[in-house]
């Protein structure tokens, strides 16, 4: 079994700073009417960035071993929380938008469903606790 560490040291308020054992640092923060400075990005923030990241960086590694011709590829992501606390994430739609000139629409989708089944640690700690969704344009 492979085992991970992390560190988070408080700044102050609510700052807080964290790294994990690739050595990077991430700052995290709330808003000020909480006790932050409102300058980085929520923790709560860093569960759909870390979502987007893992499928993404999946379907990006499967379209390239297929040559398939991407110019550019962003995902768009939209989250619902639980209006009680602790505000969860209910649901999490991902909007997978391509730029190609001559993709296959189902080397897409095959990417695509491999990171949501096989590959994407994430999708996989999230989906029994939450509904996630996905589509895909090509521009």
């Amino acid at each position: 079994m492979s085992r991970k560490t992390a560190t988070i040291k408080r700044v102050e308020g609510i700052t807080f700073t964290g790294k994990s054992d690739s050595g990077h640092w991430v700052m995290m923060d709330g808003p000020e009417n909480f006790g932050g400075n409102n300058a980085a990005v929520r923790p709560k923030e860093l569960l759909l960035l870390a979502l987007g990241g893992c499928t993404g960086s999946d379907v990006a590694s499967i379209l390239a071993k297929k040559r398939a011709p991407v110019e550019r590829f962003e995902i768009n992501i939209e989250a619902e929380m639980s209006e009680d606390h602790p505000k969860v994430y209910t649901k999490i739609h991902l909007e997978y938008v391509f730029t190609s000139s001559n993709i296959k629409t189902n080397d897409i989708e095959r990417a695509i469903e491999l990171s949501m089944t096989k590959y994407c640690a994430v999708t996989a700690m999230l989906k029994p606790a939450v509904e996630i969704t996905h589509s895909y344009k090509i521009l």
